[in-house]
């Protein structure tokens, strides 16, 4: 069974060689990072770490305030755009790629596909990212097969909702609110992306998106899915478009905002084309997991809501470890279509200023979210060398965060990709360190089958405070499989600790394990070993670093 490892990657300033950006520069101040920079060298490095999965983000055409108006790519009214570089999630053009991304914009399509053929000569699978909810408010296609009708082309702008449109309308009022659209004019008003149905989106609203129309009423409630609405077709055709270009799995923004009856309906049309191709759900409410996980529905939703803010709470010292029990008990028998991650796009930073404040003060909660079941495990570009999205890049200021709205290079990954080149000689000693702590915990998560399909135990309840264990900063579990066991126990205290963990007669009786004496145990994180008895009477001892963990193996 081989367990996803994704690298999340923010294309426009991943591999940006520019050295002086400019807080709201330009383009042309600020540079950007292109598909053909991520080269074959760029790509080994980080297959290396045991990388199965890349996510590009950002690549389709989205609005922005460069004008590409030279080479017909019509020009987005500023007031329209957030930031010079714009939010990659106000998709312009579903087929078309975001002509920043182009050495030659004219060629860019052929430049992404040989960005697909790179990634899978490399061994990789390639994620992109499908956006269902809501389109840029300037939204016109120019790269649609022959065909295929445009967005809203054939609406009603007359009905605040019809089956047969694809938007919402405000009718006979103009685009008003907070923002300043100075002349720029939509008239009807459109419903804004985030579900604000009114002609007065604020600056708290996505309101430079707007809402697309599957069918449903929300003025009543009331959904029309039958005919089939025609948002639905034009969507699976752009799922269909991009999965026949070598696609390998989508991430769908947003994807509770959308009906889930379209997702049941699309998925399951797209895997019978595609059979292995997979989608990942953003999803923020637990209560509705089991509606997107089954046959021919999403294979993976983020554990945002449960295992990143569990995670993020003890590491900040807001919540004990053992709230992490609690978390995995909630989430029952949805563990193993969870997408684990302690970054992304979206959460600050873990050693900004706003989370942990230093990178190897999130290592341990890397351990759980990495070893703790058979889902997937998401790391994002610059976090495994501690990158602190301490920059004021320009719309997004000072917050934690890498930039999505800014045109900007981030040290740490100017010099990680250098060029197309990668060389871990730009980087500082203390930043190969964390990489190489990365490399070896994702390394492991498919070198070692009971990580990548074993069953796991939890054995904090055998484990409570006592001279040689806290479980307000530990947190121990095992995972096993057929041939081999694997003790984790990760650290979140800034001191090391001796250690003794106890495992119950239930543990051995559930993974299959026998008692064992004098065993041999090898750490999969230090490569060090030690020898202690595995028996249900006598608690295994060993030292964790502060910060960190250990992943004790050894043979049934």
């Amino acid at each position: 069974m081989k367990k996803a490892v994704i690298y999340q990657i923010f294309t426009r300033t991943a591999c940006n060689s520019s050295s002086a950006c400019i807080p709201n520069g330009g383009i042309a101040d600020n540079g950007c990072g292109k598909m053909n920079s991520f080269t074959p060298t760029v790509l080994d490095s980080i297959r290396s770490m045991g990388v199965t999965h890349i996510w590009f983000t950002g690549l389709i055409a989205h609005a922005s305030c460069t004008d590409y108006s030279q080479f017909g790519i019509p020009v987005s009214h500023h007031s329209t755009v957030k930031g010079k570089a714009g939010s990659p999630y106000a998709i312009r053009d579903y087929y078309d790629i975001d002509p920043d991304l182009a050495v030659s914009v004219p060629d860019r399509m052929n430049e992404f596909d040989a960005l697909v053929s790179r990634v899978h000569e490399s061994g990789m699978k390639f994620i992109m990212d499908f956006v269902p909810n809501h389109v840029a408010r300037q939204y016109r296609s120019i790269m649609m097969p022959a065909g295929v009708k445009g967005l809203g082309e054939s609406d009603d702008t007359g009905l605040s909702f019809s089956p047969n449109n694809n938007f919402y309308y405000i009718p006979g009022q103009k685009l008003s609110g907070e923002p300043n659209w100075g002349d720029y004019c939509e008239f009807p008003a459109k419903a804004t992306g985030n579900d604000r149905f009114s002609a007065y989106p604020s600056y708290s609203d996505w309101y430079e998106t707007v809402k697309l129309n599957y069918g449903r009423d929300y003025s009543n409630g009331i959904s029309h899915f039958d005919p089939v609405p025609d948002t639905w077709v034009k969507m699976l055709d752009i799922l269909l478009y991009w999965a026949d270009k070598g696609v390998d799995a989508f991430r769908c923004d947003m994807a509770e905002m959308v009906p889930v009856e379209f997702w049941h309906w699309a998925i399951g049309k797209v895997k019978k084309k595609h059979r292995k191709i997979q989608f990942i759900a953003e999803i923020y409410n637990p209560g509705s997991y089991s509606s997107y996980i089954g046959f021919g529905q999403f294979d993976y939703i983020y554990d945002k809501v449960g295992l990143y803010d569990t995670l993020r709470a003890v590491v900040e010292g807001r919540e004990s470890a053992t709230a992490i029990t609690r978390c995995w008990q909630q989430t029952g028998e949805n563990g193993s279509h969870m997408l684990h991650f302690m970054e992304n796009h979206d959460e600050q930073r873990l050693a900004s200023d706003f989370f942990a404040g230093m990178a190897e003060k999130g290592l341990p909660a890397m351990i759980v979210s990495a070893f703790m079941d058979t889902c997937p495990v998401m790391v994002y570009s610059g976090q495994e060398v501690g990158e602190r999205g301490m920059d004021k890049e320009g719309f997004s200021g000072l917050d934690g965060r890498s930039t999505i709205f800014d045109y900007w290079s981030p040290d740490t990954l100017r010099r990680l990709y250098n060029d197309g080149k990668w060389n871990d000689g730009l980087l500082s000693d203390r930043e190969r360190k964390i990489r190489c702590f990365y490399s070896t915990l994702l390394k492991a998560c498919n070198r070692e089958k009971a990580i990548s399909g074993g069953r796991f135990f939890d054995l904090m309840y055998v484990n409570p405070v006592s001279d040689h264990f806290n479980p307000h900063k530990m947190y121990a579990f095992l995972r096993a499989d057929s041939h081999h066991a694997v003790l984790v126990v990760a650290n979140f205290s800034d001191k090391a600790m001796n250690i003794a963990v106890n495992i119950p007669q239930h543990a051995f009786d559930y993974l299959c394990m026998t008692e064992k004496n004098d065993c041999l145990l090898n750490d999969l994180l230090s490569g060090q070993s030690v020898r202690s008895d595995i028996s249900p009477t006598r608690p295994v001892r060993v030292q964790v670093p502060a910060y960190g963990g250990v992943a004790l193996r050894w043979s049934l």
